[in-house]
């Protein structure tokens, strides 16, 4: 069964100024490397008279899209702490890019990569941590009478997404759930409508809830 994701919340930029130097960490969810890559090159002509624009991301769920770059800074101070620090956060779907403007003072090769690092986690604190699923959504069909009652059972669930719709005949639900409440919770529905009422699968995919 594929297991779920942490992800941010939303897109940011932060600055930091650290000795004189101005880091810029601009954060955004990506689905997939091409995008991941589209982001990179719009951060690099945004601030096209930076002295460096250092990225890394993991570029979907699995993690097995990833990528880092020092982009001038010395080998091993940029690309990959803002890299592992994304990693040890547990992020997924995430680009960082970390845009310098050099301040004067040298910082060295371990105060490097403590603001780039920093930068990233200071970013990401900015932005909040979301928490994506594998779910299912499915329909169904109540009567006005049983509504009540399904709502209480979909009240129980720690994690459910739902759209209502009401009709002359009763109330057609969309309900969204992880991909391991989808047996439990059809038979709760079945059971309580005598039958009556079934889900129906629409699709899967990730859900933030």
């Amino acid at each position: 069964m594929k297991k779920g994701f942490l992800t941010i919340k939303k897109d940011v930029a932060n600055e930091t100024v650290i000795e004189r130097s101005r880091f810029i960490c601009t954060l955004k969810r990506v689905d997939g490397e091409d995008e991941a890559k589209a982001f990179v090159t719009f951060i690099k002509s945004t601030y096209p008279d930076a002295n460096h624009n250092c990225y890394a991301y993991i570029a979907d769920e699995g993690g097995f899209y990833v990528k880092f770059s020092d982009d001038g800074e010395p080998q091993g101070t940029a690309g990959l702490p803002m890299l592992e620090t994304l990693k040890a956060m547990g992020l997924k779907k995430v680009a960082a890019v970390v845009t310098r403007y050099f301040g004067g003072i040298k910082l060295g090769t371990g105060g490097l990569a403590r603001a780039y690092s920093d930068g990233v986690k200071q970013a990401v604190l900015k932005s909040g941590i979301s928490e994506c699923l594998y779910s299912v959504t499915l329909k169904t069909s109540v009567s006005y009478s049983l509504y009540p009652k399904i709502l209480k059972i979909l009240e129980k669930e720690q994690n459910v997404k739902k759209l209502e719709e009401y009709t002359a005949d009763g109330v057609d639900v969309t309900i969204t759930v992880p991909v391991e409440r989808k047996e439990d919770l059809a038979v709760e529905i079945r059971d309580l409508s005598a039958g009556k009422s079934t889900l129906n699968e629409v699709e899967k995919g990730y859900f933030e809830y």
